[in-house]
């Protein structure tokens, strides 16, 4: 057993209300530079919708991820054996996204608002492209065009989530009273089985053995772009300004003093926490092998208790300190995708094995708006609250997001937040029945610690219980060295530690 730390994000998508706070505290920490306008390391996107960049969830046309061949695993993005692969590859790749997928960056001629000579028109500010510096016609698509545009059939229509929908549950996407939409924030998701880090061939990415992070050493990137290639969630990103890729950092700089990442603190709806996960090294491969439809389950399986003697004295043996230990037994990532079971992975049929999580929306409780009863709406359920199979967001749509199309992982994490909320509605209000709650825990696996411990972290948490987060040693780090990479380049996972690590230059 190779017991590792893992930094990981989770995610309330019933608590995200789009409003980008997030992006903009992201946005002007890293990424407000020459070369980087069109960069957002942290975007927050509307689904159904095609996402930043065009349909970046469709693998068939951007070949990100891995892909089992003959019972191996292989970066999709490579064709041919060995070596080869990768000089086929290494001047012309066909399926890099352009900046027309992304979006071609803009500022507005604010100038001329105040400076325009007088005239009989209202003068207005034309939009400037931040790459030529020339005038643009028209601004045709941003890093979350189809905000708020659920029901759009020139955006909602094309996601590919949609994908084995029938339909039925497609025309709701066209229904005034009956469609959906909700948002998803993303960021690096900083994979157990990173293909960014596999598929470069200068070896300058790597993953930080002591708490997960997935860097990039601009010393030695030569911009060969496979790792914008090889992500199939599109998050490495290319700098025309400097020809270095540029990514997500995790913002080390603030996790290794104890901080909150930028965009978690800034979160207005406070949907995000951070917490430490222990997992076995070992098993990296054959879970990233693992059918699509238990490859969530395997990732649970990979993930360590915290509580476990063994598992704390393999930690220890293999130099971790006490407080990332204790911090791991108070981890929120730890009690939602491994206890609790209600937090799940974007995409895992991708099989980077991604460590950030979701916790999936619950649609709105329209019982008590009923047409007949004076209200706008007519949802077909009866009760206070409405059966799951039955709500406004597809389970299956759900499922292909965030559970590789398994709708048992999704279902049972939506009823699991459904019985948490009618046990408080029955404790504030009353109106559900004790034999309602009775049920609903008894059905879920939920105790009635399990109830306050997710509504705790749902609802009320201190910053100190959303944000648990170690400080690192530095003196004690053990870590991959990218100078030694290139042996590594293709494989799965990220290596054997190292004493050595790399020399820093800040």
């Amino acid at each position: 057993m190779d017991v590792r730390f893992q930094l990981s994000m989770s995610f309330n998508l019933d608590k995200c209300i789009g409003c980008h706070t997030c992006s903009v505290s992201c946005k002007n920490v890293w990424t407000s530079r020459q070369g980087a306008e069109y960069m957002w390391w942290n975007n927050v996107e509307t689904k159904p919708g095609t996402g930043y960049p065009v349909t970046w969830e469709d693998q068939e046309r951007y070949r990100g991820g891995w892909e089992l061949s003959g019972g191996n695993l292989r970066l999709k993005l490579l064709k041919g054996p060995g070596k080869i692969r990768t000089l086929a590859n290494i001047f012309f790749q066909p399926n890099l996204p352009t900046i027309d997928d992304y979006y071609e960056p803009f500022t507005f001629d604010y100038q001329n608002l105040f400076n325009a000579p007088l005239g009989d028109d209202q003068p207005v500010a034309r939009p400037k492209s931040l790459i030529t510096g020339e005038f643009m016609e028209k601004v045709s698509l941003g890093p979350n065009w189809d905000d708020d545009m659920g029901g759009s059939p020139l955006y909602a229509t094309n996601d590919p989530n949609l994908r084995n929908l029938s339909a039925s549950q497609k025309e709701l996407l066209t229904k005034f009273h009956k469609l959906f939409y909700f948002y998803v924030p993303r960021i690096c998701n900083h994979c157990l089985n990173p293909g960014c880090v596999a598929s470069c061939p200068s070896g300058a990415l790597y993953k930080r053995g002591e708490d997960g992070i997935v860097l990039l050493d601009q010393n030695i990137c030569r911009a060969w772009r496979f790792c914008v290639s090889a992500c199939p969630y599109k998050k490495p990103y290319y700098n025309w300004a400097n020809g270095k890729s540029e990514k997500c950092i995790f913002c080390y700089p603030r996790t290794e003093t104890g901080q909150a990442n930028a965009c978690a603190h800034a979160c207005t709806g406070r949907i995000r926490t951070v917490g430490v996960l222990m997992y076995d090294a070992d098993r990296i491969e054959d879970t990233a092998k693992l059918p699509e439809d238990r490859i969530v389950e395997g990732m649970r399986d990979l993930i360590l208790d915290p509580f476990d003697p063994k598992v704390i004295e393999a930690a220890r043996k293999g130099g971790a300190e006490d407080n990332w230990i204790m911090a791991a037994q108070r981890s929120p990532a730890y009690f939602l995708f491994k206890k609790w079971r209600i937090s799940l992975p974007n995409h895992p049929e991708f099989r980077t094995l991604p460590m950030n999580f979701y916790v999936p929306p619950l649609s709105p409780i329209l019982h008590q708006a009923k047409a007949d009863r004076g209200g706008t709406f007519d949802p077909e359920a009866d009760d206070f609250f409405n059966e799951i199979d039955k709500m406004r967001v597809p389970v299956k749509y759900i499922a292909n997001l965030l559970a590789a199309g398994n709708e048992a992982l999704v279902m049972e994490s939506l009823k699991k937040q459904m019985a948490v909320r009618m046990y408080w509605r029955q404790k504030r209000v009353g109106d559900v029945g004790e034999g309602a709650v009775r049920n609903a825990l008894s059905s879920t696996g939920l105790s009635e610690e399990d109830v306050h411990g997710i509504y705790r972290i749902n609802s009320l948490a201190t910053y100190n219980e959303r944000f648990v987060i170690p400080e690192t040693h530095r003196e004690n780090k053990t870590t991959v060295d990218p100078r030694n990479m290139f042996e590594k380049r293709g494989s799965v996972g990220f290596g054997p530690k190292r004493k050595e690590f790399p020399s820093r230059e800040w």
